[in-house]
């Protein structure tokens, strides 16, 4: 899988992991992090998730990288919001009130770049990305963001039946990424209502993960 993948799903609208609704999952499991309004949360990978709309109405900062220019593009212009736009090197820095973007490569936003985050709320990127790549992201997060705690959310289902993305991520791979850094505590594990593709049963697990 590589970059030019998910520039064609989203030039071609291919994009069923874009949820409708704000994801209920952070509702409710937000608090677990306990973190006081106007703290900075980074979301790798974010697409243009309606999870922003709801972070930034809860009187949260919000960070995020995403591959996709495009994808940028619609979250500020579904947020009502004229961007700030700048050069950062190998990526580009979307930014209004509250907010900023950087599009391109994850592995080229350092930690300079992104700047001091208070939590990382993770639905859609370690799920994203294949087995090869996990080890290498999940290292540079800790690293880009100096281990700030983590709201994580993966799924469990029978890989041998779907090729992914999404991919299956069981605890043991959870805790194998993230048990020499974090504390790992399962918030909550529950049933895809109609599974994937409306045939493949699949469980939707969320972690908390503290140093």
């Amino acid at each position: 899988m590589d970059a030019d993948f998910w520039h064609r799903r989203w030039a071609n609208n291919e994009i069923g992991f874009h949820g409708d609704a704000v994801n209920p999952m952070l509702v409710k499991h937000l608090p677990a992090l306990a973190l006081e309004k106007g703290r900075r949360v980074f979301l790798p990978l974010c697409g243009k998730t309606l999870d922003i709309h709801w972070l930034l109405s809860n009187d949260y900062r919000v960070v995020g990288a995403e591959l996709s220019r495009l994808a940028v593009e619609q979250l500020f212009s579904e947020l009502g919001v004229e961007p700030t736009i700048s050069s950062c090197g190998p990526v580009e820095r979307f930014s209004t009130q509250n907010l900023d973007v950087f599009v391109g490569d994850i592995f080229d936003v350092s930690a300079e770049l992104l700047g001091p985050v208070d939590a990382i709320y993770d639905r859609a990127a370690l799920v994203a990305l294949p087995e090869e790549m996990r080890g290498r992201y999940t290292t540079h997060l800790m690293q880009i963001t100096a281990q700030a705690p983590q709201l994580l959310i993966c799924f469990e289902y029978d890989q041998s039946l779907m090729a992914g993305p999404p991919f299956s991520i069981s605890g043991e791979k959870v805790s194998r990424h993230y048990r020499g850094t974090y504390e790992l505590t399962l918030l909550d594990r529950v049933e895809i209502p109609g599974g994937f593709k409306g045939k493949i049963a699949a469980m939707e697990s969320v972690w908390l993960l503290r140093r």
